[in-house]
């Protein structure tokens, strides 16, 4: 029996939510809105769609108390409109500070004992604050991070040279948000450095950089907010979970060398974050992730100091 909760169904809740519905990744989902309208909304229409699915899946709507045997839980609370306005994730800091300190204690009495997958802004910052909340450890918790900007940064190198963004690998470390950065050293092209491709396809290295970093901005200042690419990336992370994948992606983990959390490679599994993985970096690209880091872990003290 595979149950997962989803707190927050705006835009991104609700795709995650359909997703899975869709796909038959769940026997149960559990959702959960201060929107008691949007969510009784929400379920009908999922419910209207089960008759046409290949798949069936019970949904319980508006109770802490389902979440106790639930594998794995989505935090996705929080104003977007925010975070576009200002053109600053951390617009959403005091907005989903406050909805840590009202959310962390109630998925604690529930009784939940599974994964968190954060996906509420800013990432880093929330996910410690339910780490801390919900009374979980930092393998239990952890945030989509710079999934979702190594992505981009796949999309924009692959749109470069020509290729699919599947063909590159490598990581976006750091803040997922303005003090992400893309560890160059680590990105590969068809088996080749991306150093040894920089003169045959006149690559800017900085624009192509820039360019993962405000692919948010491009997408959400055009409809309001962004949905299916975040999505997908946590719903890649609810399914290596569930089939114990042993995943080597970037999240928001914790990492032990910070005191706190931050966009760096790990191992995703059954029991959450299986392993965080040392990545060799360069001198610049180590400095860039220290700052990050530095950074993150001071708005979280700053915000934990508030509740």
């Amino acid at each position: 029996m595979r149950k997962v909760g989803i707190i927050g169904l705006g835009h991104v809740g609700v795709t995650v939510a359909y997703t899975l519905l869709t796909k038959g990744i769940v026997d149960e989902l559990v959702l959960i809105d201060q929107n008691e309208n949007k969510v009784m909304a929400e379920y009908y229409d999922f419910i209207d769609t089960i008759g046409r699915l290949d798949t069936d899946t019970k949904i319980k709507v508006q109770d802490y108390n389902e979440l106790k045997d639930a594998d794995i839980l989505v935090t996705a609370f929080g104003d977007i409109k925010a975070s576009v306005e200002q053109g600053d994730r951390f617009a959403e800091l005091p907005i989903n500070t406050k909805n840590a300190k009202e959310i962390g204690p109630k998925i604690k009495a529930s009784g939940f004992n599974g994964i968190i997958i954060n996906i509420a802004n800013p990432c880093d910052v929330v996910a410690d604050l339910l780490r801390q909340t919900a009374g979980l450890s930092s393998k239990q918790v952890f945030g989509t991070g710079t999934f979702l900007d190594t992505a981009r940064m796949q999309r924009a190198v692959g749109q470069a040279i020509g290729q699919s963004p599947r063909s590159v690998s490598g990581y976006v470390l750091g803040e997922h948000g303005d003090s992400q950065f893309t560890a160059w050293s680590t990105v590969i092209v068809d088996g080749q450095s991306i150093d040894n491709l920089v003169e045959e396809y006149h690559l800017d290295l900085p624009k192509l950089d820039e360019q993962a970093k405000s692919g948010a901005w491009k997408v959400a200042n055009g409809k309001g907010y962004t949905s299916y690419a975040i999505s997908t990336c946590a719903v890649k992370m609810i399914q290596a979970v569930f089939s114990d994948a042993h995943l080597f992606m970037p999240a928001s983990v914790y990492v032990d060398r910070f005191g706190g959390y931050v966009g760096y490679p790990a191992v995703i599994g059954a029991n959450g974050v299986e392993k965080v993985v040392s990545l060799p970096l360069t001198k610049d690209e180590d400095e860039k992730l220290t700052k990050s880091a530095t950074m993150i872990k001071e708005k979280t003290e700053n915000a934990i100091d508030e509740i």
